[in-house]
C-alpha cells in the first residue's frame, strides 16, 4: 500500500509522556487528518483516543542506508582484516541481485527499519544496472524496486541516487570500474543525470543525489552532480579511511572536503557521510558550509573506521544526523547512544551531547528532504513512536532520557504519516525475521 493511499479520516491518539519540541510533556491528545497533526495538546484527558504505551517520540530519519547490505550481518566476522577486505564480501552480494531479489530483500529491511521507529529512510542507491553493467529495459528498474519496497514497508523513501563514475583512486589517478563495479555506473556524471531525470516523485519518495565519493567521482564530474541535484538533498561519503585521505592527497594534493569545496559540493543541502578522519580546516569548511555530517556509530565501528570529531563539527556549525549504513545494527537509539558514548571513550568525560541533542539527530529528516517531518507538532506529517517505559531496559528510565536505555526492541507503536504500520511491536507485513530469512537464504547460498 502506497503512501497516498493513507485515509484522511481523522484519529486521535493519547500518551502519557511525549517529548514535544518544548521538551517533555504529560498526558498529551494528538489528533490528526490527512496524515498530518491538527492538534497537540499536553495535560488533556484520553477521551475516545486511542492509548499509546510509554513516551512518544517523533519518527526516526535513517539518513544513510545500503539495504543490500542487510545480508551480511552475522556474516563477515570470522577472518578478521579491514573496510577494504569486507568490500569483497559485499560486493559478493551485491553481485547477486536483481529487481526481484532486492525488491524482497529491501522490503524485509525497511520493515525491520519500521520496527525499530525509523519513518524516513535515505537510500544511498548506487546497485543500478544488470551484472556487467547492461541497463535493464526500465534503466532505473532497481530504484523502482526500492521504491515499492518502502511503499509495502509503510515507510517514506528518499532515494539519493549515486554517481559512481571510477572504480577508485591513488596516487596516479583514478582507475576504471571493476568487473563488479560496472553495474554501479552510467558512464559519466551526464549520463547518470539523464537517468535519474525519469525518476518521479510521490507523497512516499523523494528523488535525492549522491556522489559515491571523491574516489569514485572525479572532480571534473564533481560539479555536475551538484548542479543536477540542485535544490535536492545531495549525500557523499567523506574521509571514511585514512586511505581515501592519502590517495586524495597525493593525486589532488588536497584533502577530500577540500576538493568538495572547491567543486561546490558544500551547502546547506548536502550531507557528507562519516566524515572520521578530517583535519581542523575540513572540520572548519563543513562547519562555515553548513553541511550536515551522518555518522553512523554501529558500522564505524563494526568496520574498524574510527571514532569521527562529532562534538567538534557540531560546535563548528555542522548539523549531526544518524544512520545504520550497513546494518550491522538497525537501531536509532543504538546509533544515538553510540553518538555519545564514542565521544566519551575520545574524551573521557560524560554528556558530549545532551538528549535532546541526540534526539535531534536522530529525527533529521530535513536533511532527507522532508522539511515537515520530525516534529510532534501541529502541521508536521503524523509520525508517532511509542516506546514502553516498562521493559526489562527501561523499567525506571526519565521519559526524557530514553535514548540512553531504549533499544528497538522497546518499540511498540508505530505511524507513519498518520498509518499504523506497528502495532504491538509487530509490523503489518507480519513475520519480519521470516521475510528477512526468505529474502537472504538464496544469496547465502550462491556466495
Amino acid at each position: 500500500m502506497s503512501q497516498s493511499a493513507i485515509s484522511s479520516d481523522e484519529q486521535r491518539w493519547w500518551a502519557a509522556y511525549a517529548l514535544l519540541p518544548s521538551g517533555v510533556a504529560r498526558d498529551v491528545t494528538f489528533e490528526v487528518a490527512g496524515g498530518r497533526f491538527t492538534a497537540v495538546r499536553p495535560e488533556s484527558s484520553p477521551g475516545d483516543a486511542q492509548v499509546l504505551p510509554g513516551v512518544v517520540l517523533p519518527g526516526f530519519a535513517n539518513a544513510h542506508s545500503h539495504a543490500f547490505h542487510r545480508a551480511l550481518r552475522g556474516r563477515t566476522h570470522d577472518g578478521g582484516g579491514t573496510f577494504w577486505t569486507w568490500r569483497e564480501r559485499m560486493y559478493a552480494v551485491a553481485a547477486q541481485l536483481d529487481p526481484d531479489s532486492y525488491l524482497a530483500l529491501a522490503t524485509a529491511t525497511y520493515a525491520e527499519m519500521a520496527l525499530a521507529g525509523i519513518t524516513t529512510v535515505g537510500e544511498f542507491h548506487y546497485l543500478h544496472h544488470a551484472p556487467g553493467g547492461a541497463s535493464y529495459d526500465d534503466p532505473n528498474a532497481m530504484g523502482e524496486a526500492l521504491r515499492q519496497a518502502a511503499a509495502d514497508a509503510g515507510i517514506r523513501l528518499t532515494l539519493l541516487d549515486t554517481c559512481y563514475v571510477a572504480g577508485g583512486l591513488d596516487a596516479t589517478g583514478h582507475s576504471p570500474l571493476d568487473k563488479t563495479q560496472l553495474r554501479f555506473g552510467d558512464g559519466d556524471a551526464a549520463r547518470w543525470a539523464e537517468r535519474v531525470a525519469g525518476l518521479a516523485e510521490s507523497d512516499g519518495m523523494r528523488v535525492g543525489a549522491a556522489i559515491h565519493s571523491v574516489r569514485a567521482v572525479p572532480s571534473d564530474q564533481l560539479g555536475v552532480v551538484a548542479r543536477a541535484a540542485a535544490g535536492r538533498p545531495l549525500h557523499v561519503h567523506l574521509s571514511e579511511q585514512p586511505a581515501e585521505n592519502e590517495a586524495c592527497q597525493g593525486f589532488y594534493d588536497m584533502t577530500p572536503t577540500a576538493l568538495l569545496d572547491v567543486e561546490g559540493v558544500l551547502g546547506p543541502r548536502t550531507t557528507v557521510v562519516h566524515a572520521t578522519h578530517l583535519t581542523d580546516a575540513d572540520i572548519a569548511t563543513l562547519g562555515s558550509a553548513g553541511t550536515t555530517v551522518c555518522f553512523c556509530p554501529t558500522t564505524e565501528r563494526d568496520l574498524a573506521d574510527g571514532i569521527g570529531p562529532a562534538k567538534m563539527l557540531r560546535d563548528a556549525g555542522a548539523p549531526l544526523s544518524l544512520g545504520s549504513d550497513q546494518h550491522a545494527v538497525i537501531d536509532l537509539f543504538e546509533e544515538a547512544r553510540a553518538l555519545e558514548m564514542h565521544e566519551r571513550l575520545d574524551s573521557l568525560q560524560r554528556g558530549r551531547f545532551r538528549p535532546g541533542e541526540l534526539l535531534s539527530a536522530a529525527t533529521r529528516h530535513e536533511s532527507l528532504g522532508w522539511d515537515d517531518a520530525g516534529r510532534l507538532e501541529i502541521g508536521a506529517r503524523a509520525d508517532l513512536v511509542a516506546v514502553r517505559l516498562d521493559s526489562p531496559r527501561t523499567a525506571g528510565s526519565a521519559p526524557g532520557q530514553i535514548l540512553l536505555s531504549a533499544t528497538a526492541a522497546d518499540v511498540d507503536t508505530v505511524v507513519v504519516d498518520g498509518r499504523t504500520v506497528v502495532t504491538g511491536g509487530r509490523h503489518l507485513l507480519g513475520d519480519v525475521g521470516s521475510l528477512l530469512q526468505k529474502a537472504i537464504d538464496p544469496l547465502r547460498e550462491k556466495s
